[in-house]
């Protein structure tokens, strides 16, 4: 059992950077496939980025490449996503997701079990 708990949301204007943070308990961090999601209102669920547990490989949507960057630190149990270039489209509820799994980052919802509450990210133009 895994359970996620995400900070670092809030309200800032287009252009500027944020950096969000999962802290997940449990034992076996490594080995999780960690990833980000996000929900805009009236909109559906998408993909954002993930990592592998060994943090070899991530993959983006491709409205994030080159603005977002995910990371974590296996000692720390925890993954970040570092959100750069905002833009007002990017607002929306981010969900810190996980996965067991030693494979490649899977981009589908249905393939993460562990979810998090989930932290609210504002972009104002």
């Amino acid at each position: 059992q895994v359970q996620l708990v995400e900070s670092g949301g809030g309200l800032v204007q287009a252009g500027d950077s944020l950096r969000l943070s999962c802290a997940a308990s449990g034992r076996s961090f490594s080995s999780y496939t960690m990833g980000w999601f996000r929900q805009a209102p009236g909109k559906e669920r998408e993909f954002v980025a993930a990592i592998s547990g060994s943090g070899g490989v991530a993959r983006y949507a491709d409205s994030v490449k080159g603005r977002f960057t995910i990371s974590r630190d296996n000692a720390k149990k925890t993954v970040y996503l570092q959100m750069n270039s905002l833009k007002p489209e990017d607002t929306a509820i981010y969900y810190c997701v996980a996965r067991l799994s030693l494979g490649v980052p899977s981009t589908s919802a249905s393939s993460y079990a562990y979810w998090g509450q989930g932290t609210q990210v504002t972009v104002s133009s």
